[in-house]
């Protein structure tokens, strides 16, 4: 059945013209960028499985050798621990011994910040003969691949005064990333948790 819109649509056409004649042209270009189209979007899609497959390599368990290799997890936390202990200790009678043995326990960001700390500390612990002991409460090591340690930290802090209480015990939650180097965990980076 044809309507009065079908006949004018069609005598619009002009005399003569075939009624698709410039459809091919544009099926011509549709045919040459529709399998680009097509390629892309599946490249596009084998570099996400890539990736999927990848981050999920990396995280599985057997990758993270905190899960498996209990001595080396040990390892990191001792080696940790006491950089912590050591570093975040100090006398004020003589802060240059933990500035000293920080040197050898950080390396990069983390000897970075403390240089900076510390700077603070060794202008006014003397003065206010203030010093300052750090207990490691609880370590453990959530992630550990090749020779990097991620830990988390737990420290207590007590402060004296000439040898007297200078307040309660303070906590602090803190977040190591630590390189093994030559057999010693070196701590890169502490971030507060």
């Amino acid at each position: 059945m044809s309507t009065q819109a079908d006949t004018e649509t069609r005598d619009d056409a002009p005399a003569g013209a075939a009624p698709d004649e410039d459809r091919p042209a544009r099926r011509g270009r549709a045919g040459i960028w529709r399998p680009l189209a097509v390629a892309l979007v599946l490249a596009l899609a084998a570099v996400g499985v890539l990736a999927f497959t990848e981050q999920r390599r990396d995280t599985s368990p057997a990758a993270n050798r905190a899960l498996v290799d209990a001595q080396a997890t040990t390892k990191a936390v001792g080696d940790v621990s006491n950089a912590l202990v050591k570093i975040f200790s100090y006398e004020h009678g003589d802060v240059a011994a933990t500035e000293r043995a920080a040197a050898g326990l950080l390396e990069g960001k983390a000897a970075e910040q403390y240089r900076s700390l510390f700077a603070q500390v060794k202008s006014q612990a003397p003065a206010q003969r203030l010093s300052l002991t750090t207990r490691v409460v609880r370590a453990g090591v959530s992630r550990m691949s090749g020779g990097t340690a991620h830990l988390l930290v737990f420290l207590d802090q007590v402060s004296t005064r000439a040898g007297r209480p200078a307040g309660g015990t303070a906590a602090a939650q803190l977040a190591v990333t630590a390189h093994l180097r030559g057999g010693q965990w070196r701590i890169a980076e502490i971030r507060s948790s």
